[in-house]
């Protein structure tokens, strides 16, 4: 490395974010651009990237899905060759501009200098590489040199889609992608608020796609009931073209148990996938105002993870009078616990930036009841539970006389994901499923269905952006190969593959 001794003379420093009460007032992402005063010049990410050492055996590989070759392009940036950097970057990632912002970074967890000192700020220094690459127009298109007159139907435009997309165009195929909703990015696109990343990021991103070759399809349902706006058989398109690749993600969300729950059907009650699109189609310009806004309300948000923050940093834009996340785990250690030892994904205590924007974050808690008034909500029921592990297995117990009530006007469920939706091309083509209800793929990612292929969480359950991108990667690489009976296409993962957790 440049500098073998950078870990012990320089501390581990990211940019600051920019100030509450500054960024409550816009949707702006939290973190300052490029020129505004707290943004990280040119000197400083050298330095931090002069911190990766020459630990021997890269751990940070190996805790990236992506196989991303993090010590080459620190070491890059340290020299200041940003332009071999991005190369280098590229060669494992399609898009660093999107996991720079939205990725947790497990390979910070896996890095060797984070065992007795803080990590190398692997997640930023890859952020800078693609946005100054952007900044020198070094992002081109790459044009296959020649086609190979196969198509490849992609159903679903979020990361794992649009990472096969691009790596069968560039392979030389004719890809057409389709969409369900009236724009392309999936979950990027409407699950992602502006304040993480903003969809201009998402949209250069596909105007490089379109410009090798992709084609795009909006407001196309594929599998979906003959009836229903926009439906596509998916059968059809087995027929029409030479491979389909299924990456519509699990988008069937939790919702509360056990079903019914007393006083579900209350107005006021709402998942948070109905919540966050129209919050985005206001930032988009296509909505004046969303349908339901947390303005002046007091919000509960149950569920604590990723989801449930960007419910909570929606939430304080639109002006809610007060925010409480709802967590039935207990609170995590402030530092790594001893169950997850490095290099693993560790159980800790974690602060997006919407925490600190305003919330009372409360663990170790369930709802139990739903209360209204003419229809709509206006409090919920609950108790503090405690972990017990009954015929071996973790469960919860309640805690007595611990019964509370709070007031909510607004409550919004983000308590994760359960698989893919049935009424899909899953049903029209009979696809076999495990027994979490996720797609089945073959090592080769083949569905049951012949030609017909599935990567991203459709197979995988919900997951990471960086094992998205990593599977629409290795599953482009086995449908190249299928076509063309051979191919020079990476395959970073296998179907069986599973995070060091």
């Amino acid at each position: 490395m440049g500098d073998p001794r950078g870990f012990l003379l320089h501390e581990r420093r990211v940019p600051t974010r920019r100030p509450v009460p500054v960024r409550l007032r816009d949707w702006r992402e939290v973190y300052p651009e490029r020129g505004e005063d707290g943004h990280f010049s040119t000197e400083e990410v050298v330095t931090q990237a002069s911190r990766c050492m020459d630990c021997g055996i890269p751990f940070c590989n190996n805790g990236c899905p992506l196989g991303n070759l993090i010590p080459d392009w620190n070491d890059l940036v340290y020299r200041e060759d940003w332009e071999r950097a991005i190369e280098s970057l590229h060669a494992t990632n399609n898009f660093p501009e999107f996991t720079g912002r939205l990725c947790p970074a497990p390979c910070e967890s896996a890095c060797v200098a984070g065992i007795n000192t803080d990590a190398v700020t692997i997640k930023n220094i890859e952020l800078q590489i693609i946005e100054r690459a952007w900044d020198e127009g070094w992002v081109r298109p790459v044009i296959a040199s020649k086609p190979t007159g196969k198509s490849v139907a992609v159903v679903g435009s979020g990361p794992a889609g649009l990472a096969a997309a691009q790596q069968l165009t560039r392979a030389g195929h004719q890809v057409t992608v389709y969409e369900r909703a009236d724009r392309i990015g999936g979950l990027l696109r409407y699950g992602i608020p502006e304040f993480k990343m903003e969809k201009s990021v998402l949209d250069r991103r596909l105007a490089q796609m379109e410009s090798e070759g992709t084609r795009f399809e909006v407001n196309a349902n594929v599998g979906g009931a003959p009836d229903d706006h926009g439906s596509m058989s998916a059968a059809k398109m087995v027929e029409d073209f030479d491979a389909v690749v299924l990456s519509a993600g699990a988008t069937a969300w939790r919702d509360m148990m056990p079903t019914p729950f007393p006083g579900r059907e209350l107005n006021g009650i709402y998942q948070a996938m109905e919540y966050l699109p129209p919050a985005n189609k206001v930032q988009h310009g296509d909505m004046d105002s969303p349908q339901v806004t947390a303005e002046g309300k007091a919000v509960v948000i149950i569920g604590g993870g990723d989801t449930g923050a960007d419910c909570l940093g929606t939430a304080n834009r639109q002006g809610a009078r007060s925010v409480r996340q709802f967590e039935i785990m207990p609170r995590p250690p402030e530092e790594r616990d001893p169950s997850t030892p490095w290099p693993t994904w560790p159980l800790m205590m974690r602060t997006a930036s919407a925490h600190e924007e305003g919330v009372e974050r409360v663990y170790s808690v369930q709802t139990t009841e739903f209360v209204g008034q003419d229809g709509r909500v206006t409090h919920l029921r609950g108790h503090e539970v405690e972990s017990v592990v009954v015929d071996g297995r973790p469960t919860f117990s309640k805690v007595e006389g611990s019964e509370f009530e709070l007031e909510a006007d607004l409550v919004l469920l983000a308590m994760g994901f359960v698989g893919p939706e049935r009424d899909t091309a899953i049903a029209e083509l009979e696809l076999a499923l495990d027994d979490r209800g996720n797609v089945v793929r073959d090592n080769r990612w083949a569905t049951s269905h012949e030609r017909v292929y599935a990567c991203g969480d459709m197979g995988r359950g919900q997951s990471l952006i960086v094992w998205a991108i990593a599977e629409g990667r290795a599953c482009a690489s086995s449908v190249d190969e299928e076509l063309m009976g051979s191919t020079l296409l990476p395959r970073p993962v296998k179907p069986t593959d599973r995070p060091l957790v």
